[in-house]
């Protein structure tokens, strides 16, 4: 499979690097809209952004590796006209909306688009769409970090007069512990998670205006308690630098004629690096994409449209001998 990476933050040195542990997939070239000569991969082509066009016959799938805050809702339909391709859109309020703009075009292009790649919304989507098939009477509970979103992040920085910006998300224990308790406690959003961003700000700018800003973002912050901490370019570099992150799936439910049996599945995720992690993801999801236009299987896919063997290089009978 001959890979594509569109955007060249974390998350794409992020897919470079799973391409690599990869065999079956070639790296045919990163797309920047940088000066190319300015980007230093682990030794991939670079070229310009305005040239990819010039690239569709020489590419299977296209991973997209731009902001959900403003890049993909434009770059993912943009480029499904004439690639297959992958994002990992986590605007999750929005994602009906950017599911049915990139289904049009790639339809109509004859293209196979898979939207939403990734964790959350991805891995953990499935998680609760397992563990609610199995678990009809119950209930959900998602929880998140503590780690750096990079979604937030990205959000944060596209304000005026922010110049760099991390964002924690950080689970709250007690409300953690009443699920796995199989209390099944009725919590709102805010009761679930707090928000911790460090801010660096410019030079001169209105730091009152930023913090409001953030605090009142729809679909990011504005239904959490949101803490926001302005510091230094060097504090940012000495003890924000890496980029943590995981979270938890629960559903709790019960069986019996008279509900009298508990049951709680969970599944969770540790990640030392959030980019990498959601880059390896995208990566499995590019395999199945290719292997689904292969078939015809054109519009726009989310992770619940996949089988699963869709996304192994390994072989049925391998997968059949050791898996199941």
């Amino acid at each position: 499979m001959r890979i594509g990476i569109y955007g060249y933050g974390n998350l794409g040195r992020g897919v470079e690097l799973a391409i690599l542990q990869n065999p079956d997939m070639e790296l045919v070239g990163v797309f920047t809209r940088r000066a190319p000569d300015s980007v230093k991969t682990y030794g991939a082509p670079v070229f310009s952004a305005d040239d990819v066009l010039k690239m569709t016959d020489k590419i299977d799938v296209m991973i997209l590796c731009g902001g959900s805050s403003t890049d993909l809702p434009k770059q993912t339909p943009a480029l499904a006209k004439y690639f297959n391709v992958v994002d990992s859109f986590d605007t999750h309020a929005k994602i009906p909306e950017h599911f049915k703009a990139v289904n049009e075009v790639a339809l109509s292009a004859g293209k196979t688009a898979m939207i939403s790649v990734g964790w959350d919304p991805g891995l953990f989507s499935l998680a609760r769409l397992y563990s609610g098939s199995v678990l009809v009477d119950g209930q959900d509970y998602t929880f998140w970090g503590k780690g750096v979103s990079q979604g937030h992040s990205d959000a944060i920085r596209r304000i005026d007069g922010v110049k760099d910006a991390k964002q924690y998300t950080v689970p709250i224990e007690s409300a953690l512990n009443a699920v796995r308790n199989g209390e099944n406690p009725i919590l709102s959003t805010r009761e679930k998670h707090v928000r911790e961003c460090y801010v660096v700000a410019e030079e001169g700018a209105d730091k009152a205006r930023i913090e409001q800003e953030i605090k009142t973002m729809p679909n990011y912050f504005a239904d959490y308690d949101t803490t926001v901490h302005f510091i230094t370019q060097e504090e940012m570099r000495e003890k924000h630098a890496e980029l943590p992150h995981g979270g938890v799936v629960l559903r709790s439910g019960v069986t019996g004629l008279n509900k009298e049996h508990k049951h709680v599945i969970e599944y969770a995720l540790k990640l030392d690096s959030n980019p990498e992690f959601t880059a390896s993801a995208l990566v499995a999801y590019a395999r199945a994409c290719y292997r689904m236009s292969q078939e015809g299987l054109y519009g726009c896919k989310t992770v619940f449209d996949v089988p699963p063997i869709y996304l192994s290089a390994r072989s049925r009978d391998e997968i059949l001998g050791k898996l199941l």
